[in-house]
């Protein structure tokens, strides 16, 4: 074995002691010599060794996530099943070897690499298909971000091209998911490998400055700790305390957004202090330490954050206070609990170890509404994206229904959509509320704490404005919805008006009226052409003048048709003896006034109607041409109603027909017989196609009318081994 994949692989086994029992390590450890066995040493095009690829990113799973034995196993294995190999399992294989649970997490990631993600394009469609397969079972997303995090951290392997691609998908999908599931950590590493590829120049600026920066940064943390530690001691606390860098993806961000350089951001890192209390003193533990740092060092009240009365939706439970310190520094000091600090640093997975491998009901809530969202058809994936990626960032603010019920928001969110958040039909319809007793209106921006009364109107309908102030993906997808069921209630109701007023003015619903009206009102869907009737915009009276005034040169008679579109001579010649709507037609095929239409080979005896075209004449089509509905729903005004005159002469037609039926030993030859046997019939061609004891076969024959020819086709039906005769259209 190569020393570099033992060495990965002594790295997972002790990264496995902190969270594993001995018996879950012999299973890690039977699932690395069962993917080795699969994929030896293979590597990537990259040069990159799969199998170490795969260590390292079970690795990250233990370590950095704090994962479980499947998960671990899923991050292990998450290659085999992908790579052409010859002895590549099935999930099948898997779940026997490895239990259920594996496989479920496989086969979550296998819909993800099925998308190409590493390269899709963000405004695909694939997005929608990717965010429901990451909304499906969380270990999924953790295994999957982990996976993207050992790729973020050797992305100089690859081309130059899919540095930039996997560098903008990670920040907006994958840095953001991480964010949510409280992956802190893993989220900034991600936004900092981005920003080195994506931006080096910004990255190596603030790099720079705080290694500078980097020893006074050393000093004022310990003189600001020191007396916080006495007094801690003095009471009889057990702690510890770390200063913690911001990202530098953070600094450069808050360079970028107040126009400052980097001497004037004063929240380059924070102090924590961790605590290890007793589960039932562990909040009492933290005001405590809360109020001895707020005696020692001013506190700003504006930046108070407690985030442990109301964890946030992720879990994520602490108390933040910004205070000054020596020389006047501003400086912001996080205090939290060991079990706390655990789950600030792993985020959702440490869920599995504390509450018995669930996620918290509010995660499971949250994914719930993501997958209520991507599965509404009308999402517009693009601004679904661009909305995931902005409002996963914000700070949450915390408000209460007039009964006490909590319901979280994000920050800036207006009172549209904390209706939106009670009921779809209650923010549909709110027309404004009570803030703390006092009237507001919809735009009204709610702030921490606030109780919440909404107003609703049945008058009331979702408004385009709306979509201004609304901020949760869940107001805005729903206003839009709402918008497009509106107005799509309103074409309905346009097309019934328009439909009733061609009725009463005798004039013929098609296609044909409906492309004049659009381009006369420079219209591109009929859609648009009913709402703006129903809306009044149209007038119905300007649609009968402008169709009544089409419809005077275009409803002419045959006669008046033919006149038209032929030379005199031809014209004089034509017999109108039917009446002055049909023109007759003799069943002798040299007639210079007609052509018999290729399309549908009409016989005598077949429906027919004559088609004037623009420089073939008339053209005489059956009623049963494949082409009819079109002419006659495009080009009524050119259709000429005609009939066939009996005649003595005997004229022939060309037919064609289809046979089919079980292949038998010259079948050619009593085809042929048949044929031969009817004097009145004349074969043109014969073409059989055999295939597996079958056959298909197309007869082209000349016969004297529509009787002729079904008495032919009667006889070919007896023929032994003929199943299926039909009439072909050309």
């Amino acid at each position: 074995m190569d020393k570099s994949i033992e060495k990965a692989w002594l790295a997972l086994a002790e990264a496995c002691k902190e969270n594993l029992q001995e018996n879950e390590r012999q299973e890690v450890r039977r699932a690395f010599d069962y993917a080795y066995d699969i994929l030896e040493e293979r590597k990537w095009k990259s040069g990159e060794t799969i199998i170490l690829h795969s260590l390292e990113v079970a690795e990250v799973v233990a370590r950095e996530i704090g994962l479980g034995m499947d998960s671990i196993i899923a991050g292990l294995l998450h290659n085999v099943p992908y790579e052409d190999v010859p002895k590549r399992p099935g999930f099948n294989e898997i779940e026997e070897m490895f239990g259920p649970f594996v496989r479920a997490i496989l086969e979550g990631m296998a819909k993800i690499n099925a998308l190409g993600t590493d390269t899709v394009d963000l405004h695909s469609e694939n997005y929608r298909k990717l965010m429901l397969a990451l909304a499906g079972d969380v270990r999924v997303i953790l295994v999957k971000i982990a996976d993207r995090l050992h790729v973020m951290r050797h992305l100089e392997t690859y081309s130059d091209d899919s540095i930039r691609k996997i560098a903008v998908e990670t920040s907006h999908l994958y840095a953001p998911l991480a964010h949510r599931l409280g992956l802190y950590y893993v989220n900034s590493e991600m936004l900092d490998l981005c920003l080195k590829y994506l931006s080096p120049e910004a990255y190596q600026h603030v790099f720079d400055c705080l290694k500078e920066s980097e020893t006074e940064r050393k000093n004022f943390v310990a003189e600001f700790v020191k007396p916080i530690e006495e007094k801690l001691k003095s009471k009889g606390f057990k702690f510890e305390m770390k200063a913690r860098t911001k990202a530098i993806n953070s600094i450069w961000n808050k360079m970028k957004k107040s126009g400052i350089p980097f001497e004037e951001v004063y929240d380059i890192f924070a102090i924590r202090v961790i605590l290890d209390s007793e589960p039932q003193s562990e909040k009492s533990d933290c005001w405590q330490v809360y109020s001895i740092v707020t005696e020692e060092y001013q506190a700003n009240p504006e930046r108070m954050r407690d985030w442990i009365t109301v964890p946030k939706s992720n879990g994520y439970e602490s108390l933040h206070a910004t205070v000054l310190g020596p020389n006047k520094k501003w400086v912001e000091i996080q205090i939290r609990t060991q079990r706390m600090d655990e789950v600030a640093e792993k985020g959702l997975a440490a869920h599995w170890k504390y509450k018995g491998g669930s996620a918290s009901a509010e995660m499971e809530k949250w994914l719930a509404s993501v997958r209520e969202i991507l599965e509404n058809p009308e999402l517009n994936v693009v601004d679904f994206i661009d909305e995931f990626n902005t409002n996963i960032y914000k700070d949450e603010i915390f408000v209460f229904t007039p009964k006490g019920d909590l319901k979280r928001l994000p920050a800036g969110a207006s009172l549209l959509d904390f209706a939106y958040e009670i009921h779809s039909a209650v923010g549909d319809h709110c027309v404004g509320g009570m803030v703390d007793g006092r009237k507001v209106t919809l735009r009204y921006q709610l702030k921490n704490g606030e109780q919440i009364a909404i107003d609703t109107s049945n008058n009331q309908k979702p408004k385009l404005d709306w979509l201004d102030f609304a901020v949760t993906s869940k107001a805005r997808n729903r206003i839009k919805a709402s918008l497009n069921e509106e107005r799509k209630r309103e074409a309905d109701n346009g097309k019934e008006i328009l439909l009733r007023k061609l009725k009463n003015w005798k004039i013929e619903y098609n296609d044909e009226v409906i492309r004049t009206l659009l381009k006369h009102y420079r219209l591109k869907l009929a859609q648009d052409l009913y709402y703006n009737i129903s809306t009044e915009k149209i007038d119905t009276l300007s649609i009968k003048e402008l169709l009544t005034a089409k419809g005077e040169t275009e409803q002419q008679s045959a006669r008046q048709k033919l006149a038209d579109n032929m030379a005199t001579d031809q014209f004089k010649e034509m017999d109108f003896s039917g009446g002055d709507d049909y023109l007759v037609i003799d069943n002798n095929i040299k007639d210079v006034n007609h052509k018999l239409a290729q399309c549908c080979n009409p016989i005598f005896g077949d429906d027919i109607f004559g088609f004037v075209t623009i420089s073939e004449g008339i053209k005489i089509h059956r009623r049963t041409c494949p082409n009819a509905k079109q002419m006659f729903e495009r080009y009524p005004y050119r259709i000429i109603p005609a009939k066939w005159r009996d005649s003595d002469k005997k004229t022939s037609f060309q037919a064609t027909i289809r046979l089919s039926g079980i292949e038998e030993v010259g079948i050619v030859a009593q085809i042929s017989n048949v044929i031969s046997k009817d004097v009145g019939v004349s074969m043109r061609s014969i073409a059989i196609d055999s295939t597996g004891g079958e056959f298909l076969g197309t007869l082209r024959v000349y016969v004297q009318n529509i009787d002729h020819l079904e008495f032919l086709m009667r006889k070919l039906q007896h023929i032994k081994g003929i199943q299926h005769v039909s009439r072909a259209d050309g």
